[in-house]
């Protein structure tokens, strides 16, 4: 899909599926305002942007070009935030002194950002400082594509529910045994949360599934056994590789993405003798509107 907007940009398709690559602009230097609306025009119709080559890039220009988006969230993981710019999450498998310098790993289940929160991140600027030369690919999902191939009937069955995102729950079953258990407090801080099950698109309008293989437990009209085998067909449909884009890493990429549109995993790579450090801003959200609701 292109936009009007995304005439005012250099642009070409990331994939068949989703994406835009954005050329000749310099991420370094402050945007003027026509450029910086066109750019959040394009994010939100595309779903994924990149910026390649932006070596010049600083935290601080990471920082201001990430704010044009919205508010920056703070990550509750303060040791792994630049001491300058707490905006910015290091994510590595680096280790020195004895201790990792940013987050290690991430999540290799299809997921949105924050979802089982009441407002989920809007979304993130991801910009690739190390990278190894073989796996540690970012894999997408359209979940604007996802939706429009569903059923008509799927479509209203699915537009008629909301789903409970539990992030307890998924902790305990996934992560039992191999990290620390969380605390009361912990727990308390996230309890179910319903979400719809389509989403809204706040800037454009268009629908877009909002399930996802991590986090929902269960329909909310509907127990966990009754949900399961429903959840597994509908999150088997949602991540074939027809609505996938697998993003490979160069030194220089700043890739955006919008989660009000898209999931996202890590792939796996040999963390043992290759070195990743990625720089992250987080963008905060605003509460997913349902489909059913926007178009009552």
């Amino acid at each position: 899909m292109v936009s009007i907007a995304q005439t005012a940009l250099n642009t070409r398709p990331l994939s068949p599926v989703m994406g835009l690559i954005v050329d000749d602009i310099d991420l370094s230097v402050p945007l003027d305002a026509a450029t910086a609306s066109a750019i959040r025009t394009a994010l939100a119709d595309n779903s994924l942007l990149l910026f390649r080559n932006q070596h010049k890039l600083s935290a601080e220009s990471h920082v201001r070009f990430s704010a044009l988006f919205g508010e920056l969230e703070k990550h509750v993981l303060s040791q792994f935030c630049l001491a300058d710019h707490p905006e910015i999450f290091v994510v590595s498998n680096i280790v020195e002194n004895g201790r990792h310098i940013g987050a290690h790993g991430g999540s290799k289940f299809y997921h949105s950002d924050l979802a089982y929160l009441p407002e989920p991140s809007m979304g993130s600027v991801f910009r690739c400082l190390e990278c190894p030369q073989a796996g540690g690919e970012t894999a997408f999902i359209s979940m604007f594509k996802v939706f429009d191939a569903l059923s008509d009937e799927r479509k209203h069955w699915l537009s008629e529910r909301s789903v409970v995102f539990d992030y307890v729950w998924d902790y305990e079953r996934r992560f039992t045994g191999l990290r620390d258990p969380l605390t009361e407090a912990q727990k308390d801080a996230v309890p179910p949360l319903q979400q719809p099950c389509i989403r809204v698109h706040p800037e454009n309008g268009r629908a877009a599934l909002y399930v996802s293989p991590t986090w929902v437990r269960r329909f909310t009209d509907m127990s966990d056994a009754e949900s399961r085998p429903l959840l597994d067909e509908l999150m088997e449909f949602a991540c074939q590789d027809r609505f996938a884009y697998y993003h490979r890493w160069s030194v220089g990429d700043v890739l955006v993405w919008d989660n009000r549109s898209s999931m996202h995993k890590v792939c796996d790579y040999d963390d043992t003798n290759t070195r990743r450090l990625m720089h992250r801003t987080t963008i905060k959200g605003d509460r997913p509107i349902g489909w059913r609701a926007a178009t009552a």
